[in-house]
């Protein structure tokens, strides 16, 4: 990430962009978003710009899942839902009556909070996307499916058991795996939703690397409650609190100089 020159201000609006010197690839305008009456963001703005990772952070029910959610509109599986405002992904609108919902959400790929292999061996659940896409030929298929699963830091350790199935994989592997299946039908954006939660210390530390290495290819939202690991693996974090945004700056600053009273708070402990 190039160097960000200093903030004008001490103080930035909450909903302000932190690292506006770059342009936003994700950028989420004035957005609320409705489960029915119940409100569950209010008025958020932030942009990530491309290749970057931004860390989501606050406590459970705050909002952070339902944003990376609505990012590749997944929260509409929900038929009662509505939104006001606008969520901008390479230039054009995720809410644009022009925009094919399967072909958004091969350009945003989701990661879950826990692993989710489909039942099925190794390379099949990397070569669904693919094959739900229209891609036949097997000779594309199997270099997509070794690319994906170098990109995962997988092919190493399944690469002689392909036809395996994927539910003999390790928690941690499966969730590379899970990451090599969004991967492999080329995104753009990556969300991640506490894709550690469920995982022991080793496969957290080998997903973490994971994550700062694809940010070379990826624009990158990973949700978390783990504080070390947002300040491990993001360049900028967002702060959230019941619906809204409190504060959305350069990781360092958000932990060594946060500029709200509640996120000094929160990052140490005495509140959430």
């Amino acid at each position: 990430m190039p160097p960000v020159a200093p903030l004008k201000s001490d103080r930035v609006r909450p909903g302000s962009d932190p690292t506006s010197e770059l342009p936003p690839y994700v950028e989420v305008k004035n957005l609320s978003y409705y489960y029915g009456r119940k409100q569950a963001l209010y008025d958020v703005t932030l942009g990530v710009p491309k290749n970057t990772v931004l860390a989501l952070i606050g406590p459970s029910g705050c909002g952070k899942s339902t944003l990376v959610k609505v990012i590749n509109r997944i929260c509409e599986l929900n038929p009662d839902t509505r939104h006001e405002g606008d969520v901008i992904v390479g230039g054009e609108s995720i809410f644009s009556q022009k925009t094919d919902v399967i072909e958004l959400r091969q350009r945003i790929g989701m990661v879950f909070q826990r692993p989710n292999p489909f039942p099925k061996s190794i390379y099949e659940n990397v070569a669904y996307g693919l094959r739900l896409h229209g891609v036949r030929d097997r000779g594309t298929v199997d270099d997509v499916v070794e690319w994906a699963l170098h990109h995962a830091a997988l092919w190493e350790e399944v690469k002689d058991r392909l036809k395996t199935s994927a539910l003999e994989l390790s928690g941690g592997q499966q969730q590379r795996l899970c990451i090599a299946r969004a991967l492999a039908v080329q995104p753009d954006v990556l969300l991640m939703d506490e894709p550690c939660s469920a995982l022991d210390p080793i496969a957290t530390a080998k997903i973490e690397e994971l994550i700062i290495s694809l940010k070379a290819e990826y624009t990158i939202l990973i949700v978390t409650h783990n504080m070390q690991q947002a300040a491990r693996v993001s360049d900028n974090t967002a702060l959230m609190w019941l619906g809204k945004l409190i504060e959305h700056n350069r990781t360092k600053e958000i932990f060594t100089n946060p500029r709200e009273k509640q996120t000094e708070e929160y990052i140490t402990g005495r509140s959430g």
